[in-house]
C-alpha cells in the first residue's frame, strides 16, 4: 500500500471527524456526512473490491452507530443536533463511524491480530474522542467521569471486533500477508 494512500486516508478521516463534530456544534450537522460521504467516495474508488469493502464499511457503521445509540438511551451521552429518533445517535455520528470505518484496512490495518493492543488503544483513544467532542460542543458525556469509563470498556472491545470485521470485508488489499488473519466475526 502506498504511503500516500496511508496520509490521505488518515487526514481524510480527521477532517471528517472534524467537519462532524465542528458540525455539530455549530449547528451544522450536515457537515460531517458531507465530508465523510466524500470520503467513502474515494475510498470505493480507490478499493481493489469496492462492494466487498463497502459491505465491511456499512457493517462497521452499524455497530458503531448501534453503541451510540445504546449510549445515547442509557443517558450517558447527550448529542448536540441530527437526531432522526429521540434517544438514539443521530446522523452525523453514524456518519462518522462510515468514516471511521475507511481507516480499519488502511492507516490503522496494523492492528489486525494485535487484538490487546487494540483493546488498549481503544480504551485510551475512543473516551478521548468523545471528550475532545463533548470540549467542542458536539455533545455531552453525562454523569461523568462514568460515561467515559463506559466508553473506555465498550471501545476497548469495538476496536478489536472492528478491525476483525473490516479485515473479513477488505476489498483494500491486494496480498498482504496479514490480510488472511483468522478473525472471530
Amino acid at each position: 500500500m502506498s504511503a500516500l494512500r496511508l496520509v490521505i486516508n488518515a487526514l481524510g478521516f480527521q477532517a471528517a471527524w472534524l467537519c462532524g463534530v465542528g458540525g455539530a456544534a455549530a449547528g451544522r450537522p450536515w457537515l460531517g456526512p458531507a465530508a465523510a460521504l466524500a470520503l467513502v467516495g474515494w475510498h470505493a474508488l480507490t478499493a481493489t473490491r469496492p462492494a466487498r469493502e463497502l459491505t465491511g464499511l456499512l457493517s462497521v457503521a452499524a455497530l458503531g452507530t448501534a453503541w451510540d445509540s445504546v449510549s445515547a438511551a442509557a443517558g450517558l451521552i447527550e448529542y448536540r443536533g441530527g437526531a432522526i429518533v429521540a434517544s438514539a445517535a443521530p446522523y452525523w455520528i453514524a456518519a462518522l463511524w462510515l468514516a471511521f470505518a475507511t481507516t480499519l484496512n488502511v492507516s490503522l490495518d496494523w492492528l489486525r491480530g494485535r487484538h490487546a493492543l487494540g483493546a488498549l488503544l481503544g480504551a485510551v483513544a475512543g473516551p478521548f474522542c468523545y471528550l475532545a467532542a463533548d470540549t467542542l460542543g458536539a455533545l455531552r458525556l453525562v454523569a461523568m467521569p462514568g460515561a467515559l469509563l463506559a466508553q473506555a470498556a465498550a471501545w476497548a472491545v469495538l476496536l478489536p471486533l472492528t478491525v476483525a470485521l473490516a479485515a473479513r470485508f477488505d476489498g483494500v488489499a491486494t496480498a498482504r500477508p496479514h490480510a488472511a488473519v483468522p478473525t472471530c466475526v
